[in-house]
């Protein structure tokens, strides 16, 4: 699973436990439309620091509870 795969998991992962929708998390976290359609579609090829940073605090947390999961570990990634 590439990293960028793993950002997508896990937006949906916390859309479902916050309850809340896409269109709030892009309110919240100031990220246009048409970008989070391009990320969660897989269409983005490289989703940045600077666009998991926003969307962790759309979420109400730091980057680093964002990241905070084994989807992220090392061995579960194809990193490049």
């Amino acid at each position: 699973m590439t990293v960028n795969d793993a950002v997508i998991k896990r937006i949906a992962q916390l859309l479902k436990e916050k309850k809340m929708t896409q269109y709030r998390l892009e309110k919240e976290s100031g990220i246009q439309h048409r970008h989070m359609q391009w990320i969660m579609s897989g269409k983005s090829k490289t989703v940045t620091l600077s666009t998991v940073m926003m969307i962790a605090n759309g979420f109400g947390m730091t980057v680093i509870e964002f990241l905070n999961d084994d989807i992220f570990l090392f061995e579960n990634l194809n990193v490049e």
